[in-house]
């Protein structure tokens, strides 16, 4: 079976960028590719054929950028960045004639900058499309923010709602099956003893946020990455935790439930990764591969059999010899009672990646 899949490495080593890089981001039909680094820059490259040609770069803010994710494409050319300066912001490209008239180029533009938060924002998500315009951002500080855009036609204005979740956060990701209310989960990469689960769901009913109770999931150690899998026609969420390394909870909402059972009860499914921290991890378009990556430098690939027994069937080794035996200092942390002052050279030493030089890998499943 693995020899029905490939695995190939575009040629171009993408060695723009002068400080480490946080994040890569594919926009949705593969054809650019969007990277951002402690350099504050965001470079946008074209994919061409199996090379990456840099179109655009420029400075999004006035600190290390974490992370830059796409808009599907029914909302135009759009993408979001956020920042450890406490700020996302939402850019638009369109054509520069726009901003500087006679020009036949495109660029992106700033349209909206979102303030609210009062510490480094460490991750945002777009919504699925059906939901319409929705961006959803954690903050070191411990909220969630889920903005909405005003109007489709005019990015500059966005209404945001706050959920307080009291925790130092690192990841955020939605729910994407039609049939249920939404939900949102957010993980913690707060490092210390405290018992307090890493792991906090919350659902969209009734025009508000609620956060959801949810026992079975129950996770002590630092969380770095949470993955909804795609609904394909399934009938429950299967989430996908990174942590030392990865959990796997069924959430299957429970017909006319109360608050405090609203999912039938799942037990964790536990996939090992050699007590490696996994750190990132994605899904193919259909569900049915788990891409996992980590401290080891490794890649590896997961899927399951038709009685959903999860199973490791390919692992790659990352080509870059920097990376090899790469292992990032954690984040800092915050504690209940007070929050320590950070600077940003602290903080970025939480790194994904390891040098500015490094390889684009595409999975053909």
């Amino acid at each position: 079976m693995q020899d029905d899949y490939a695995i190939g490495e575009y040629e171009t080593r993408v060695s723009t960028h002068k400080d480490l890089i946080h994040d890569v981001a594919f926009d949705w039909h593969g054809e650019r590719v969007a990277t951002c680094s402690s350099d504050q820059d965001v470079h946008v490259y074209k994919v061409n054929s199996n090379r990456l040609e840099l179109t655009h770069s420029f400075r999004a803010h006035n600190g290390s950028v974490w992370k830059v994710v796409w808009a599907h494409p029914e909302f135009g050319s759009v993408f979001a960045t956020c920042s450890f300066d406490r700020t996302a912001s939402i850019w638009e490209e369109g054509p520069v004639e726009l901003w500087r008239p006679g020009s036949p180029e495109t660029c992106w533009k700033k349209v909206a900058s979102l303030v609210d938060s009062r510490s480094s924002v460490t991750d945002i998500k777009f919504a699925p499309h059906h939901l319409g315009l929705m961006l959803a951002t954690v903050s070191v500080g411990g909220s969630l923010r889920v903005y909405e855009a005003a109007d489709i036609t005019n990015l500059t204005s966005w209404i945001s709602v706050e959920i307080s979740i009291k925790l130092q956060l690192s990841c955020v990701d939605w729910s994407n099956i039609r049939r249920y209310k939404p939900l949102i989960a957010v993980g913690s990469d707060f490092t210390d003893s405290s018992p307090e689960n890493r792991v906090h769901v919350v659902e969209y009913r009734g025009r508000n946020w609620h956060r959801l109770k949810v026992p079975f999931i129950n996770i002590r150690d630092p969380v770095y990455d949470i993955k909804f899998q795609p609904a394909q026609g399934r009938s429950a969420h299967l989430v996908a935790i990174a942590t030392k390394g990865i959990r796997l909870a069924v959430l299957k909402p429970q017909v006319g439930s109360d608050e405090s059972a609203p999912f039938e009860s799942k037990s964790l499914i536990q996939l090992s990764t050699n007590n490696s921290r996994v750190r990132r991890l994605a899904w193919n378009i259909t569900g049915t591969i788990l891409a996992s990556t980590g401290d080891d430098g490794f890649v590896r690939l997961w899927q399951a059999n038709y009685l959903q027994n999860w199973k490791l069937y390919k692992k790659v080794q990352l080509t870059h010899k920097e990376l090899n035996g790469f292992s990032p200092e954690p984040s800092p942390t915050i504690s209940n009672s007070s929050q320590p002052e950070f600077t940003e050279e602290s903080v970025r030493r939480h790194s994904r990646t390891s040098s500015a030089k490094f390889s684009v890998k595409k999975d053909i499943y």
